[in-house]
């Protein structure tokens, strides 16, 4: 099972700032194909992050049980 941590609008989204996935390994483009199908608000931010590890992560990038996920969403401040 993936422990997956949300930020901002994006745990707004989910309705909780922690969710799992049924998975030992996934990656990083399939992890966001799953969130946009699953909540399909997500496809409306445009450019959030995901974080692995504490460090962002490219699309290929293999997600594993052990490892610390964020969403991460765009921010803007003033």
């Amino acid at each position: 099972m993936i422990n997956i941590k949300y930020f901002g609008i994006a745990k707004e989204i989910v309705g909780n700032d922690v969710a799992f996935i049924e998975s030992s390994t996934i990656s990083v483009a399939d992890l966001r194909q799953r969130m946009n199908e699953q909540y399909k608000a997500f496809k409306q931010i445009k450019g959030y992050m995901v974080a692995v590890n504490q460090e962002y992560a490219i699309d290929s990038q293999i997600i594993n049980a052990d490892d610390e996920v964020a969403i991460i969403p765009p921010v803007s401040g003033g």
